[in-house]
């Protein structure tokens, strides 16, 4: 009999096969997350760079508002048109409560989708541990009916069994990994949001008597 992973799976009861399904589904979305993070946290450095480049040279606030526009993912840009295309701030408070909102925002788009990869981290080695308690057990039913317990009759069923623990590591490790490394680099960008607002205060505190240009 061939003992490949594969076979294992497909000779497996309902259960370690509903269990693999399981784990397959976490597996796959959590490397959708890990792809799609990777992107926008690439994208959103490199157009915040960008747009602190021109704010720092001093352009003038409207043509910062086009340019931050253009810079879709940016937090530091969006907070920047949040903030000038707010027409209900009328004061320097209402200019800081405004970067205290938007900022929050922001944070939570950096961290969008991270819980579910910490999610996956926790949860699927257990999935995977009742995958390989149920197939033992399997195994052992599988015993009691033979009457034999020689390798020749143990050894399929506790495979079969052990085959959900692997794909369960497998689901978590990347997930833990990546999950570590993405909230790192979002709480970096979530510091230099705090200390862009402080620069955004007093920015808009010098326009803020004069008229805004979009």
């Amino acid at each position: 009999m061939d003992y490949t992973a594969v076979n294992l799976i497909l000779q497996a009861g309902y259960v370690v096969k509903g269990v693999m399904v399981m784990l397959l589904i976490f597996s796959v979305t959590s490397w959708g997350i890990i792809i799609y993070k990777w992107r926008y946290f690439s994208k959103a450095r490199s157009e915040s760079l960008d747009f602190l480049k021109y704010f720092r040279a001093g352009r003038e606030p409207g043509g910062l508002n086009k340019l931050a526009k253009a810079c879709e993912i940016s937090p530091l840009a969006n907070i920047y048109t949040s903030v000038y295309e707010d027409s209900t701030l009328v004061d320097i408070g209402d200019v800081r409560r405004a970067l205290n909102r938007y900022s929050a925002l922001e944070s939570a788009r950096l961290e969008k989708y991270l819980n579910f990869l910490a999610t996956t981290g926790s949860s699927t080695p257990f999935v995977g541990l009742f995958g390989t308690v149920w197939g033992i057990m399997n195994a052992f039913r599988g015993i009691g009916a033979s009457g034999s317990a020689s390798l020749a009759v143990v050894a399929p069923g506790i495979a079969e069994a052990l085959i959900t623990t692997a794909a369960g590591l497998a689901a978590a490790i990347p997930a833990v990994i990546f999950y570590n490394y993405y909230l790192s680099t979002a709480k970096r960008l979530i510091i230099e949001m705090d200390d862009f607002s402080e620069d955004l205060m007093a920015f808009f505190a010098n326009i803020m008597n004069e008229p805004r240009r979009k």
